[in-house]
């Protein structure tokens, strides 16, 4: 009797031993994961770039061979001396920059933003828009505002190949197709597949980060601002914020995301989240800034509303 109460004593002890390795174990790898995945989506810092990335002179970087007509043989030959770029962002409300943007030689803008009722802040006049496929129906949809218009402006698509590229022919290819042949006096575009696939490769020689891996998307802002680099002398950014803007102390106002959204998300909680994102894939809206803030005096770019 006293034996099997050893052998069960032993018994017990033996599995809370294993039960205690395990949970060490366990506890170490979720640690360890945990490290790893704060060091993968943490943006970096300023000077953490000159040790991690290989510049790119985007001036020669790709050239206009990217960009595919949609309808007919137009090709992409647009280039300004003078360049203003409104982002999307609340930022640019009550600044009354409208009169000063139209006065520029061309007007960059993004996705679905709008001039109507904002002519004050934003100006009326557009030279290029780049729509993410995501935006594509919402651009559309409203031929009053994005596509009935005196000015003739180039419209560029990007987006995956299988989701708007000419061999996917799915439900958004046709529809972008049908509008340029309806529209024939605009331009569009599409970015090709090779050109996609060195707008990724742009982001990891820029910041020492491979996008897939890192579960990232790149943003509109991203492609818009490579687009105006290559097409512009000198660009003015309105309402777009420094990379340490939403880290400042006391935390910045709430700010929509975008100005024509009031009720939508606050500016710094869409960049925070998205930047510490680590299921699924996410915008790195900080990490992009951080390289445009480089690119800064390289491509004679300024920021205006706020200014950097």
């Amino acid at each position: 009797m006293r034996q099997r109460f050893v052998d069960k004593q032993w018994q017990q002890g033996h599995r809370m031993v294993i039960y205690g390795a395990v949970f060490l174990i366990m506890t170490l790898l979720i640690l360890y994961s945990s490290n790893s995945s704060a060091d993968l989506y943490s943006p970096f810092k300023v000077n953490e770039f000159h040790h991690a990335v290989k510049h790119t002179n985007l001036k020669k970087w790709a050239g206009k061979e990217g960009y595919i007509p949609v309808y007919g043989n137009k090709s992409m030959k647009l280039h300004c001396h003078q360049c203003a770029l409104v982002t999307s962002s609340s930022h640019v409300l009550g600044t009354h920059a409208g009169d000063e943007i139209d006065r520029t030689e061309c007007i960059i803008r993004m996705n679905d933003a709008p001039t109507s009722g904002y002519e004050s802040d934003v100006g009326n006049r557009t030279s290029v828009r780049v729509v993410a496929h995501s935006s594509v129906f919402r651009v559309v949809r409203k031929p009053a505002e994005f596509l009935n218009r005196s000015e003739s402006p180039a419209i560029i698509f990007w987006g995956p190949s299988t989701k708007i590229g000419r061999e996917a022919k799915g439900t958004l290819y046709r529809l972008i197709q049908r509008v340029s042949m309806t529209y024939s006096n605009l331009s569009f575009f599409l970015i090709s597949p090779s050109k996609m696939q060195r707008f990724d490769t742009l982001f990891q020689k820029e910041t020492g980060r491979d996008r897939k891996k890192s579960q990232s998307w790149l943003s509109t802002g991203w492609f818009t601002m490579v687009i105006a680099i290559e097409m512009c002398d000198n660009i003015k950014v309105y309402g777009m914020v420094p990379p340490n803007h939403c880290g400042k102390r006391p935390q910045p106002k709430r700010m929509p995301y975008h100005y024509y959204k009031p009720r939508g998300q606050d500016e710094c909680v869409m960049y925070l989240q998205n930047e510490r994102g680590r299921r699924g894939s996410h915008h790195r809206f900080i990490t992009e800034k951080q390289v445009f803030a480089r690119w800064a005096k390289q491509y004679n770019i300024s920021y205006s509303h706020p200014t950097w």
